[in-house]
C-alpha cells in the first residue's frame, strides 16, 4: 500500500495540527469586551485557511469566573458571557462544515464553590453528596489536616463552618477539590463526558488531570530540596508532591474515560500532565491503547531558551516504541508566555518566529498553536491595577502574570484591533495590533503566510504527520532530524542562533519549505530548510 493510502488510513488525531483557542480574547460579538462562541463561529474561515486540522477551545461554561472559568459551576452547559448551548451546537456544525474537528476542555480535578454538588456536600456529614468532595477533620489544635499547599499560595485547605471540617483546593479556595475516590463522582463526570460528545464534540483536554486525585491517608508532602540559582516564590514549591497528587489509582479513572471516548467514534482524549514526575505520568496515561490517545507536558511552555538540546531530549522520550502513546507539543498557551519573548532577544522576535513554528510543525506527534501565535505575538505587559489573573495578584510581582498572553486577538490594526467594540476585558498592546491580521494577510514574508505555507507542507507530507523520528544533529546552535513514513524521507534543518551554520542537504533533495533564508547548501541565522530526500 503507497505511504498516502496507509496516512488516509490513520486516526484522524494523529499527527493532526491544533489550534486552541481562548474564547474570552478570540472575537467578540456583542461589543461587552468579552469574546463568546458567536465570536468563534464567526472566525472558523481564519482557521481553515490557516490549515489547522481541529481546535481546542478553553472553558466556557458556567463559572463565578474567579479562575476565568476554570471553577466550573455547571459542567453541562454555557455561561452567559459566552453565549448558549444553541450557539455551541451552531459552532461545532459550522467548525464540522469546515472540516475542523472540535476539542474541549475537561476539568474534572475541581468544581466552583458554587456549584450545586459542594453546596450540598457541605451541608452536612451525611448528606447524599457528603464525600463527593475531599474533606477532612482538623487537628487537635484546629489547624489543616496536613501540610498541603495550594499552587497559588497559602494552604490548600479552608475551614468550612457549615460542614465543620476542612476542604481541600489545590488551586483557588473557590475550586474545591473533587473526590475522584468516590465512584459516583466518577460517574458523574463520565455522564458529562457524554453530555458533550452527543453533541458532537470530537474530543477532550483534560486539564490538570494528575491533580485530580490525591492520597487517601492524607499524608503529609516531603520537603523538596532547594534547586541552585533558582528562587521559589511560592510555598508550592517547597515540597515534593508525592502525596497531593498522580496517584496511581488515577489509572483505573484514566480507562473509564477512555472507554466512555470509544463508545462514541473517532474522539480523541489528550491530557495535561505537570510535575517533577510528568514524563512518567504521561507515559503512564497513554500507555497501550486502553488509556488516553496522548499528553502533553512543560518541556518547552516555560523552558528560559530553545536548545537543539532541549528538543532533542525531549523527542528522545518518545520514540515511537509499541505500546507507547502519542506525545503533544505546545511552545506557549493560556497559561505560559509568549515563547517569542521568552527565546530570542527582543531585537530578534520576528525573525525567529517563523523559526519557532516550522520546528513546532515538524516534531514527531501533534503541534498546538495558540491562538496569535501565527501571527508571531509577543508577551503584553499589563499593569498591576488591570490584572485579572488571581495567581498574579497574589504572588505580585514575583509571578509572571498569564494576563500578558491572554490579551484580545488583533483582527486589525486599529484601536480595538476589530476585537470588540466596547472596551475590551484586557488591554491591546500596540506592537501585536501592528501584527494584526489585516496587516498580514496577503503578505508572503509575514508570520501569518508563512505559517499558512508550513502547514500547508506538513498537511501533504505523510512523514512530517506520522513519520519515526530520527536525530541527525544537536550542537551548538544547529538542529537536525529525519522524518521517515512508507520508505519516504523528510529532512529538517534549523538554525537556532543568530549567526550563520554549515549544512549540506544530501544531493537530491528537493526543498518543501525555506525559512530565514535557508537552502540546501545554507543555515543563515535564525532559518529551518525542509526537504524531501530523493529515493
Amino acid at each position: 500500500m503507497a505511504s498516502a493510502d496507509a496516512a488516509a488510513l490513520s486516526p484522524w488525531w494523529r499527527g493532526a495540527a491544533i489550534y486552541q483557542i481562548y474564547p474570552r480574547s478570540f472575537q467578540d460579538s456583542d461589543g461587552d469586551g468579552i469574546g463568546d462562541l458567536p465570536g468563534i463561529t464567526r472566525r472558523l474561515p481564519h482557521i481553515a485557511d490557516l490549515g489547522a486540522d481541529a481546535i481546542w477551545i478553553s472553558p466556557f461554561f458556567p463559572s463565578p469566573m474567579r479562575d476565568f472559568g476554570y471553577d466550573i459551576s455547571d459542567f453541562c452547559g454555557v455561561d452567559p458571557v459566552f453565549g448558549t448551548l444553541a450557539d455551541f451546537d451552531a459552532l461545532v456544525a459550522r467548525a464540522h462544515e469546515f472540516g475542523l474537528k472540535v476539542l474541549i476542555d475537561q476539568v474534572y480535578a475541581h468544581s466552583s464553590d458554587l456549584h450545586p454538588w459542594f453546596a450540598e456536600s457541605r451541608a452536612a456529614t451525611d448528606s447524599d453528596k457528603a464525600d463527593w468532595y475531599v474533606w477532612a477533620d482538623p487537628k487537635k489544635d484546629g489547624t489543616p489536616p496536613n501540610n498541603w499547599q495550594s499552587v497559588f499560595g497559602g494552604p490548600a485547605w479552608t475551614w468550612d463552618a457549615r460542614r465543620g471540617q476542612y476542604y481541600l483546593h489545590t488551586f483557588l479556595k473557590e475550586q474545591p477539590q473533587l473526590n475522584l475516590h468516590c465512584e459516583a463522582v466518577q460517574d458523574v463526570l463520565c455522564d458529562v463526558a457524554r453530555f458533550w460528545f452527543d453533541r458532537g464534540v470530537d474530543g477532550f483536554r483534560l486539564d490538570a488531570l494528575n491533580h485530580a486525585m490525591v492520597d487517601r491517608q492524607l499524608r503529609n508532602n516531603p520537603p523538596a530540596p532547594a534547586k541552585p540559582g533558582k528562587r521559589r516564590t511560592r510555598p508550592f514549591d517547597f515540597q515534593v508532591r508525592l502525596h497531593s497528587q498522580s496517584q496511581p489509582e488515577m489509572l483505573g479513572f484514566v480507562e473509564r474515560i477512555r472507554r466512555v471516548a470509544d463508545s462514541y467514534d473517532a474522539v480523541f482524549t489528550m491530557a495535561e500532565i505537570g510535575g517533577d514526575n510528568s514524563l512518567a505520568e504521561m507515559k503512564a496515561y497513554t500507555a497501550g491503547e486502553h488509556r488516553l490517545n496522548s499528553a502533553y507536558g512543560f518541556d518547552f511552555l516555560y523552558s528560559p531558551e530553545l536548545t537543539p538540546k532541549l528538543v532533542a531530549d525531549a523527542m528522545a522520550e518518545w520514540p515511537g516504541e509499541p505500546g507507547e502513546g502519542w506525545p503533544s507539543w505546545a511552545f506557549e498557551n493560556h497559561d505560559a508566555p509568549r515563547a517569542v519573548s521568552r527565546w530570542p532577544a527582543p531585537e530578534d522576535m520576528d525573525r525567529f518566529a517563523p523559526v519557532k513554528m516550522a520546528l513546532l510543525l515538524c516534531l514527531r506527534g501533534n503541534p498546538i498553536i495558540y491562538q496569535g501565535e501565527e501571527l508571531g505575538l509577543e508577551q503584553d505587559e499589563i499593569p498591576f491595577e488591570l490584572l485579572q489573573d488571581p495567581e498574579a495578584i497574589a504572588n505580585w510581582p514575583m509571578t509572571l502574570s498569564r494576563d500578558g498572553v491572554r490579551t484580545p486577538f488583533p483582527w486589525e490594526d486599529t484601536l480595538l484591533g476589530g476585537f470588540t467594540t466596547g472596551t475590551p476585558w484586557l488591554p491591546f498592546g500596540a506592537a501585536n495590533l501592528h501584527r494584526s491580521v489585516g496587516l498580514q494577510q496577503g503578505d508572503a514574508g509575514s508570520m501569518l503566510e508563512q505559517t499558512r505555507h508550513l502547514l500547508a507542507v506538513r498537511r501533504q507530507s505523510p512523514e512530517l504527520r506520522l513519520g519515526d523520528f530520527e536525530l541527525a544533529e544537536a550542537k551548538g546552535q544547529v538542529l537536525s532530524f529525519i522524518r521517515t513514513y512508507g520508505g519516504s524521507t523528510v529532512i529538517c534543518a534549523f538554525n537556532l542562533g543568530r549567526e550563520d551554520a554549515a549544512f549540506s542537504a544530501p544531493a537530491g533533495t528537493a526543498q518543501l519549505a525555506a525559512v530565514g533564508g535557508a537552502t540546501t547548501t545554507s543555515l543563515p541565522g535564525y532559518s529551518a530548510f525542509l526537504g524531501r530526500v530523493a529515493g
